[in-house]
């Protein structure tokens, strides 16, 4: 039983990135159980307020000074609210390192100051790609891969170090509501509102980058398990299905130009949902199916 409670009795679940794709959809889950009170904290780098939830505390604020903004010890804290593209990042480690290593230890000294607080940290699968021809492995690839493996070690070193409570867990290539496309967008959106536009889509080569892609409402599933059940590192939160990037491509129909592969094209991760089945997860959505409604709305 958490200790942490509101004056009204609620439990207090704090959310970083609140505001962003997979935080507006996990709160939107959240606030249909009128016993939490949740906060959102977000500083809208990618995170929108047409995200906003009815009934959330919305704070606009840095991760770094999550002491000085969050006044409440909550009994959750889920920490999505990092930066996340792995090629863009090449262009932009400073970025990287603000939000992921400075954020993040930030947030683990707040957790240090509420240790009845449990982390449910986000994770990426990218340290879980096998080393390339080159010989560079997965964690190495980019500024974004190399903070976020650093990260999975710092949360389990904390827990360690200081008896904190927490679960990290794994996203492959979340797609669904709320996915947003642009430079740090996603790729089923990208496709999508290149469909949308009459536009080409466009492959990185070689093409046979083989990846597994997650329905947000799983990965939702997945986050809320591992606060209820999850203890330690090594929640893989993964369809069982993969798909080359041409693959995907060819799902949704439309003309195909092949672009230059890039520095940071990876080979496959390595999928384990083992741990994640374990404490009752199942995948209940399918991309096909997902691209098929797409197109369907797409011909009215």
């Amino acid at each position: 039983m958490m200790k942490n409670m509101s004056k009204d009795g609620k439990k207090i679940i704090l959310v970083t990135g609140g505001a962003g794709f997979i935080g507006a959809n996990l709160i939107e889950r959240l606030v249909k159980d009128p016993n939490n009170k949740v906060i959102s904290l977000d500083n809208y780098f990618t995170g929108s307020e047409e995200n906003h939830i009815e009934g959330v505390t919305y704070i606009n604020g840095h991760t770094r000074d999550i002491s000085k903004l969050i006044t409440e010890s909550p009994d959750i804290l889920y920490h999505l609210g990092e930066y996340s593209r792995v090629a863009q990042s090449m262009e932009e480690p400073e970025v990287v390192w603000d939000l992921n290593i400075l954020g993040t230890c930030a947030v683990l000294e707040f957790l240090r100051k509420h240790p009845d607080c449990k982390l449910v940290y986000a994770g990426s699968s990218t340290k879980f790609a096998g080393a390339r021809a080159d010989g560079i492995e997965g964690k190495d690839l980019s500024p974004y891969t190399w903070a976020k493996a650093t990260n999975t070690d710092l949360v389990r070193n904390y827990g360690e170090w200081y008896g904190l409570k927490y679960a990290t867990v794994y996203f492959y290539n979340v797609y669904g509501p709320r996915e947003r496309a642009g430079k740090y967008g996603t790729v089923i959106e990208i496709f999508k509102q290149k469909m949308l536009a009459g536009e080409p889509l466009e492959v990185r080569m070689p093409g046979t980058q083989r990846r597994t892609y997650t329905h947000v409402s799983d990965t939702v599933d997945g986050l809320i398990l591992a606060a209820e059940k999850g203890h330690g590192d090594g929640y893989g939160i993964s369809s069982s299905k993969s798909f080359t990037i041409l693959e995907v491509a060819k799902l949704f129909g439309g003309e195909i130009v092949m672009l230059p592969e890039r520095k940071t094209s990876r080979p496959s991760s390595l999928v384990d949902t083992a741990a994640m089945e374990s404490i009752g997860w199942k995948e209940t959505q399918s991309l096909e199916e997902y691209i098929k409604d797409f197109l369907k709305q797409l011909k009215k």
